[in-house]
């Protein structure tokens, strides 16, 4: 994990992001073969999340939250929390986070760390995104599809995993699986925000562009 002094453990405003555009972006190379068939390969092993939260400004207020948190952060300096509208549970958007939702390994009797991850598709291979900030309070576990109590866990935000207890270690072969709320640490992508006033109580911020940081 990066050094954590470069994160604010703080929530981009809520009522704005909900309005935001973005999503995930991949950094693949293809090369044309002189056959016509084509060569194809990943950059890099995890997708990149960006975001435009200008979209999400609808009143005067949401300018002044933005540009209050856009101070603190001093810019582009400071990483922090963003709830992606489109993507920030362990289930389907409509549905409610379980402890059996995504598989996180299997135990082996000595094993007391499983990283939080969000599993993509079906079957092999699927994509297992790492998990870095899950909502407080959101976090549910399960070994052997039963649901253990808070107390048996903990989640290590440097390393990115749910941490057994000693006396809760899962047991050789035994499924470990969990669910969650999760924000994205993201960062603002710009050292500059353009402001504009159209009306008495409205305002507008036209950008403001967001980008994923791996922790």
């Amino acid at each position: 994990m990066s050094d954590m002094t470069s994160f604010h453990d703080v929530l981009f405003p809520l009522a704005v992001s909900f309005g935001a555009t973005g999503g995930p972006e991949r950094k693949n190379e293809i090369v044309q073969l002189a056959s016509g068939r084509e060569k194809r390969n990943a950059r890099v092993a995890l997708s990149r999340r960006s975001y435009d939260a200008g979209t999400g400004v609808r009143s005067l207020d949401d300018l002044y939250d933005v540009l209050a948190f856009f101070e603190a952060r001093r810019g582009s300096l400071y990483a922090f929390r963003f709830r992606d509208p489109f993507d920030m549970k362990s289930c389907r958007p409509d549905a409610a986070p379980g402890p059996l939702d995504q598989a996180l390994g299997t135990g082996d009797g000595t094993k007391a760390s499983f990283s939080l991850v969000k599993n993509y598709g079906e079957g092999v291979p699927i994509h297992a995104r790492p998990i870095a900030k899950p909502v407080s309070g959101t976090l549910r576990v399960a070994v052997a599809g039963e649901e253990i109590g808070t107390t048996d866990f903990s989640f290590d935000d440097e390393t990115g995993a749910v941490v057994f207890a000693g006396d809760a270690v899962p047991a050789a072969g035994q499924a470990v699986t969990a669910g969650y709320e999760f924000d994205v640490p993201v960062r603002f992508d710009t050292d500059r925000i353009e402001i504009g006033l159209h009306s008495f109580k409205a305002g507008q911020i036209p950008s403001i562009p967001l980008t994923e940081v791996i922790l």
